[in-house]
């Protein structure tokens, strides 16, 4: 039984939006983003140089707890930095989950780098310790100069990278273990979860290196952004000098004795970070809020038909529930839903397509990945923009 347009109906009640167009994930600025950016052009320093740059990482680590923080210019890029930080090069291979974003994959591939796609878990919709765990077990071993390979390619393992995706907190402190016990370093992909927690640690600071985006859709935004967050200081200020094109320190003279990387945030898209970040805690307290009524909403739908449930954050975790998301029962009725929401401009989404079903990765190794592959195939994100006094 289809009950598209009850969904449809609540949605529009929740956003008080009866008619018109209802955004997935739309940006809200009514803090102070238009008075630091005319400080920002004031100054003239608009671009990778700036007192807002310096602040904006300050806040952010203090935010997360992490100890260092530093901005650059996308979460793609910030992705790439984390995994050369780690040593990954050409010819290696890096454990990431099937279920994600492309800039995961596509850092990797920036590296010379191959993945090996590990399932997820069905609750977190992240990366899952016990596949991982079982792949690791099977698959790897040790060569002789104690480095972690595939046994099937011969090829180092040269990173692991996680996703909390749309938000939710995946078992990341059972990952970090696994990897520690098998000697592979882990980045965490915490680029959706901003404001999300994990048995009360912020998502991004479990691993050696966590990275943030702040793209236009996501629960706070530079415009385009990305951050990477360390407990090593020592990391961070090399990651600070690659991202500046590996540029020696002089008063005056222009001398870089590594290949760098021109990935620094620009002064002025850290000003509207800052201004944003003023702004966080009331977003999420308004896409929690949003996030209850949903899953309220959606167990009582449940009861009386065979609609969607929504998917939740699970125990020891806090989410920012930067995406929300349901899962119908089969993939029919998940695109029935698609084109009738997005016809009634009400915009919707599936999950991404599988990395391992592009034609890039298709040959790339992995493990058995019938959660990913049930969850993308039933997957819808729904309206999840922070509701705010002033709108």
């Amino acid at each position: 039984m289809r009950n598209h347009k009850e969904i449809s109906d609540f949605i529009r009640d929740l956003y008080g939006a009866p008619e018109g167009l209802v955004p997935l994930h739309a940006p809200v600025f009514q803090g102070n983003e238009k008075k630091y950016v005319n400080e920002c052009i004031d100054s003239t320093f608009v671009s990778s140089v700036g007192k807002f740059v310096d602040d904006f990482e300050l806040a952010m680590a203090k935010f997360t707890g992490a100890k260092k923080a530093v901005a650059c210019v996308n979460g793609t890029n910030a992705l790439h930095l984390s995994l050369v930080l780690m040593g990954v090069e050409h010819g290696m291979e890096v454990l990431t989950q099937s279920l994600t974003f492309i800039a995961t994959a596509n850092a990797i591939s920036y590296c010379g780098a191959n993945p090996i796609f590990i399932d997820v878990d069905i609750d977190t919709m992240g990366m899952s310790p016990l596949a991982l765990k079982n792949w690791l077990t099977e698959n790897s071993v040790l060569n002789a100069q104690n480095q972690r390979i595939n046994k099937a390619t011969g090829k180092i393992i040269g990173a692991c990278v996680p996703m909390h995706t749309f938000g939710l907190p995946c078992r990341i402190d059972e990952l970090v273990e696994i990897c520690e016990e098998f000697g592979i370093p882990l980045v965490e992909d915490a680029a959706e979860s901003l404001g999300s927690y994990y048995k009360e640690q912020h998502t991004g600071t479990f691993g050696k290196i966590g990275v943030i985006s702040f793209n236009g859709n996501k629960v706070i935004t530079t415009g385009g952004g990305g951050i990477l967050l360390f407990n090593d200081e020592e990391l961070a200020t090399r990651a600070k000098y690659l991202s500046t094109q590996a540029k020696v320190p002089h008063p005056w003279k222009f001398y870089h004795d590594h290949i760098g990387y021109n990935y620094r945030m620009p002064n002025i898209n850290a000003a509207i970070g800052l201004a944003q970040l003023e702004q966080l805690p009331g977003f999420i307290a308004s896409k929690r809020e949003i996030a209850k009524r949903y899953e309220h909403f959606f167990k009582a739908l449940k009861a009386d038909s065979e609609g969607p449930v929504f998917v939740p954050e699970i125990g020891g975790a806090q989410s920012n529930y930067w995406l929300n998301a349901i899962l119908f029962s089969n993939q029919e009725e998940r695109d029935a839903f698609l084109d009738d929401s997005n016809a009634s401009k009400i915009i919707t989404r599936p999950a991404w397509e599988l990395m391992h079903t592009l034609p890039m990765f298709k040959s790339a190794s992995r493990g058995p990945l019938s959660n990913s592959e049930n969850i993308a195939g039933r997957l819808v994100n729904i309206p999840s923009s922070p509701i705010t006094q002033k709108q």
